[in-house]
Parts: C-alpha cells; sequence; structure tokens
C-alpha cells in the first residue's frame, strides 16, 4: 500500500496564526500519522470518514472530505452510493443534507 497519494493536512494553513496547537495536531498526528498509516489505503479512510461525517451530520467538513475522497481514488457513484447507504442507518435528515453537500459539490465541478 505504498504507492497511496501522500495525505497532507490544511491546518497550518487554516488555523496556524489563531489555534497553532489545533493546527499541528491536525497536520501531524491526524494527516501526517494516522490518514498514511500503511494498514488500511487512503482510499478506505476516505469511504469510512465520509461514512462517519454524513452518520453525524458533520457537513461543515464533508465538502473537503468528499474532495479528498476523489483525490484518492473513490468515484463519485461510490460516494452517492456509501450517503445512501448510511442514510438508512444514520437518518434521513443527515443523509439528504450529505447528499446536499455531495451534488453542490459534483455539480459545480462539472
Amino acid at each position: 500500500m505504498t504507492d497511496q497519494p501522500q495525505q497532507i493536512g490544511g491546518g497550518r494553513n487554516m488555523f496556524g496564526d489563531f489555534a497553532p496547537k489545533l493546527a499541528e495536531l491536525t497536520d501531524d498526528v491526524l494527516f501526517a500519522d494516522v490518514w498514511n498509516r500503511p494498514e488500511l489505503p487512503a482510499r478506505d479512510r476516505s469511504l469510512i470518514t465520509v461514512a462517519v461525517l454524513t452518520a453525524g451530520g458533520n457537513t461543515e467538513q464533508l465538502g473537503f472530505h468528499l474532495g479528498r475522497a476523489l483525490e484518492n481514488g473513490v468515484t463519485r457513484e461510490e460516494l452517492i452510493e456509501a450517503i445512501t447507504h448510511v442514510t438508512l442507518y444514520a437518518g434521513w435528515p443527515k443523509g439528504m443534507a450529505a447528499m446536499g453537500v455531495a451534488k453542490r459539490l459534483f455539480t459545480e465541478s462539472e
């Protein structure tokens, strides 16, 4: 699994001057360490992350992670199917909100 794209965070760019510790943890622990562990490919981590964000109703972060999932080789169709699947377990409002984020992202990039 060493041929997967290196995952890099943007915490320092977003919050480095405002919340430096959070930025450091985001970049150095979450992305540089956890996302790059070889035991699970980045593609799978992306699918899991999209599912968890959908289930939790965390649409603020979903757009970024849908884009990251595409970069990591997950297709639009797979992401739509994952959100659809999670909707039946996590609840309709959360799934519909997540699908709205996906639709905006995918139609804007066409």
